[in-house]
């Protein structure tokens, strides 16, 4: 078929649920509608040769994204490789880590000093000119799909930097832009927001407005004071961002992560957070993707628990995000590093092994942001434990405070009137790595590494896709020289987003050495992964109770094979009972797991494949 019947083809098959829905959120207006018919138009009728042939081979093989084969791992350009173009000649490096899911972290032109790590976009059609041009973004992209690697990349739609040419016409008075944000002459509907309307950062950026005394006017700034929050009831906010996405999706793009999702509708006398017209934009963006490039996949960025982030994948009928991050496994599961309490996080996984099997999760451990401690406080209290007072126990222990702990971690937007916080920290130096080599301590250094790797089996053995923070394959700590910075010392956060250290790098293959152990540990875990049916997305899932409350039990069962994993989250070895029906090869080892008592070692980790 020409490609102009193809596109044909796709807009037929969403036009009037697209038609309808934009209507009723946009009150009629067909001019509008009309004007994003043309940007679709433009877009999947220009979209290049090579693209389009992997759009229809990702069309034939719906499911490519949710087999056993795909690793990822998230990077910032700068620290890992300096620029675009030395992050081309680094892909051997990353194909010897078995990543095929390259996440990259903003790298779109935003203001220094101002940027909140790239979240802060002067504009979507400009690479940060640091790091190179839209040109070399788009040759990395075709190299990375010559060596068979996704690339993933942050699309920043709830708002601009103050120094988008938006933005810059809003403020010198412009009427038509200052309706593309929210502007008010004074503070009497910013308080009625402001009453209903939770804050993000209560102690480095309070409140949701900003004052303007050159415009003097009041802005929404939900984030930070010089992010500006859009307005999507204007519709041609929309368009024009649905323009940039397609932009990006056409540089080559295949994931494209929408940050920030549930923030992107503002209603008076609500929460502004998670309102139906969200999952109406999101099953617009899903729709259109579809349309132009049904190769690009929908990243959601969603920070709640899984009940509330279910709705965003939307229905079978009317699917809207393709993955979504799994925060609350990752936040509970440093939780039970602490605690050395499974009970939690066993009954997280139930819940969320519960959902229908085609929700796919990202699972990590670590990311470029802090750890918010989004536990089930409900659950918890029932346990004796107190959300503020277990918040600080956790804080305590992962910045070192606590008896006994060999943890190195900073707090981040600590509120020493609530007592609440956040944390930062590399893996290596949450596990203890860190404070090991301060002591020269090589019982403790085992105990660190031992923990990691449990954490990685743990973490690979979920459903969905594993994603890697670059670094966590060799043990980076944490990185101090961020204090000496005055663009980042007040963001704690950098603590773990230091240069990548190629030094370190290449002990990866010297015996013996903590890299060494870490980097063949993950990528022999990832090699199994990749081996084994039972690791596909749509296994089916149980989680045991092991009788053991430092000791974690997954099954997994899938095209004949089953899976029963254990995780000893205790520095102490554990007793643990193998049932007959479950002995078979322990794959982490290669030896035979019998039935009857086994015993796992401190911070133990087995993977029991039975056919």
């Amino acid at each position: 078929m020409e490609i102009k019947d193809i596109f044909k083809a796709r807009l037929e098959k969403h036009w009037d649920e697209l038609k309808w829905l934009y209507c009723e959120l946009y009150e009629n207006r067909m001019d509008s509608f009309q004007e994003l018919v043309g940007i679709l138009e433009t877009y999947g009728l220009s979209r290049e040769e090579g693209l389009r042939k992997l759009d229809q081979k990702r069309e034939q093989s719906p499911d490519w994204y949710r087999k056993n084969d795909l690793v990822g791992m998230m990077l910032y350009v700068d620290a890992f490789a300096k620029d675009l173009k030395g992050l081309q000649k680094k892909l051997p490096y990353l194909k010897e880590c078995g990543v095929n899911y390259l996440h990259l972290m903003p790298l779109l032109e935003s203001p220094k000093g101002k940027s909140d790590g790239g979240y802060a976009v002067s504009d979507f059609r400009k690479v940060q000119p640091s790091l190179g041009t839209m040109e070399d973004l788009k040759k990395l992209c075709g190299e990375c799909h010559r060596q068979n690697i996704s690339i993933c990349l942050d699309f920043v739609m709830n708002h601009t930097s103050e120094d988008h040419h938006w933005a810059r016409k809003a403020r010198a008075g412009e009427k038509a832009y200052q309706d593309r944000y929210f502007f008010f002459d004074d503070d009497t509907i910013p308080r009625i927001y402001e009453s209903t309307c939770p804050q993000v950062f209560p102690t480095t950026a309070p409140g949701n407005f900003t004052w303007l005394p050159d415009a003097g006017k009041y802005v929404m700034t939900t984030f930070y004071p010089y992010q500006w929050d859009l307005n999507y009831r204007n519709p041609k906010v929309f368009n024009a961002m649905t323009d940039n996405l397609l932009n990006l999706a056409n540089q080559g793009v295949d994931i494209i992560r929408i940050d920030a999702v549930p923030y992107i509708w503002k209603t008076l006398g609500t929460s502004c957070r998670n309102l139906p017209q969200v999952h109406t934009i999101v099953r617009m963006l899903r729709m259109i993707c579809e349309i132009v490039c049904p190769g690009v996949l929908l990243l959601g960025e969603v920070v709640m628990e899984p009940e509330k982030v279910a709705p965003y994948f939307g229905t079978l009928e009317k699917p809207e995000c393709h993955m979504l991050y799994n925060v609350t496994t990752m936040a509970t599961t440093w939780h039970t590093v602490a605690t050395k309490d499974v009970s939690l996080l066993q009954e997280q996984l139930r819940i969320v092994s519960g959902l229908p099997t085609d929700y796919l999760f990202l699972n990590y451990l670590r990311c470029h942001d802090d750890i918010g401690w989004g536990l089930s406080y409900p659950w918890l209290q029932r346990k004796g434990m107190e959300e503020n007072p277990h918040k600080r126990f956790l804080n305590d222990y992962f910045t070192g405070k606590f008896p006994g702990s060999d943890a190195r971690g900073e707090l981040y937007n600590d509120d020493p009137a609530s007592g609440d916080a956040r944390l930062c920290g590399t893996t290596a130096s949450l596990c203890g790595l860190e404070a090991a080599k301060e002591r020269g301590d090589a019982a403790g250094t085992d105990r660190a590494i031992g923990l990691d790797l449990m954490l990685h089996a743990f973490m690979l053995s979920l459903s969905g896709i594993p994603v890697i923070y670059s670094g966590d394959e060799i043990g980076q700590l944490n990185d101090y020289s961020y204090k000496e910075d005055p663009d980042k010392c007040a963001d704690s956060r950098y603590v773990h987003r230091g240069a990548f250290p190629w030094r370190r790098a290449a002990l990866r293959n010297r015996k013996g050495t903590a890299p060494e152990r870490l980097f063949h540990g993950i990528t022999r875990m990832e090699e199994i992964r990749r081996a084994h049916p039972v690791f596909v997305s749509g296994a089916g899932v149980s989680v045991p109770d092991t009788g053991n409350p430092s000791v974690l039990c997954l099954v997994r069962e899938a095209e004949g094979e089953r899976l029963t994993a254990f995780y000893n989250f205790s520095p102490d070895p554990q007793q643990i009972s193998l049932p007959e029906e479950q002995a078979g090869t322990e794959l982490l080892s290669g030896k035979q797991a019998l039935a009857g008592s086994l015993e796992l070692p401190p911070y133990g980790a087995m993977w029991i494949l039975k056919r």
